[in-house]
């Protein structure tokens, strides 16, 4: 009865009623473009508990994809990654993240075109906050990308699962020519570039 009177309530208040996490693990939403592509590389990683493909940014209300197609809501396809910090560290997170999407592109990535496929963090703790400020002030700094990065950093205030036909969808669909020509490619740089920090049963990389 009391999560039920919670679940009401976080409704009402417009909040997401998270699922409740491990001990010692920690939260952070990721926003950079499809979340299709997204959700399968943070699965990937050792460390990462789970990790979910939903909407932040804004509302319970508006937090539907035919809703959210409409670049209206203020919602980001993002992907909520959980993950123990004793085994893979924000920082790492960050390197992965800013590994496998552009930065640079402006309320888009790829193909996609809308303020729903930006760029940002929505971070939960002010730790999370303060590294990954630093961390794009060094990128900045390095000039590590032919155009200013425009990724934004945000409190996270909620997140809202996707529908379930978009949870693993690249898994369930490899062979998808969105998949093959947008998400593969990330998951092939991931595993060249990081291979240490892949699972060894990583879905789709352990094929590759």
């Amino acid at each position: 009865m009391k999560s039920s009177v919670a679940f009401l309530l976080a409704c009402l208040l417009g909040l997401s009623a998270a699922p409740a996490r491990a001990a010692g693990t920690e939260r952070v939403v990721f926003a950079g473009g499809c979340f299709w592509g997204m959700q399968a590389v943070f699965e990937s990683l050792r460390g990462v508990t789970s990790a979910v493909a939903g909407y932040s940014g804004g509302n319970a209300a508006t937090a539907h994809y035919e809703i959210v197609s409409t670049g209206m809501t203020g919602h980001a396809e993002s992907v909520e990654v959980t993950y123990d910090p004793t085994r893979i560290s924000f920082k790492q997170l960050l390197d992965v993240f800013f590994l496998v999407h552009d930065p640079t592109e402006l309320n888009r990535q790829g193909p996609d075109e809308g303020t729903q496929y930006r760029s940002e963090i929505f971070y939960s703790t002010p730790a999370q906050q303060t590294e990954a400020a630093a961390y794009i002030a060094v990128l900045g700094r390095k000039h590590a990308y032919d155009a200013p990065i425009v990724t934004k950093l945000e409190a996270l205030r909620g997140f809202y699962a996707a529908e379930g036909y978009h949870q693993d969808f690249a898994v369930h669909n490899p062979d998808n020519e969105y998949i093959v020509v947008n998400d593969l490619p990330k998951l092939k740089k991931l595993k060249d570039t990081y291979p240490s920090l892949v699972k060894p049963n990583a879905p789709l990389i352990s094929k590759m």
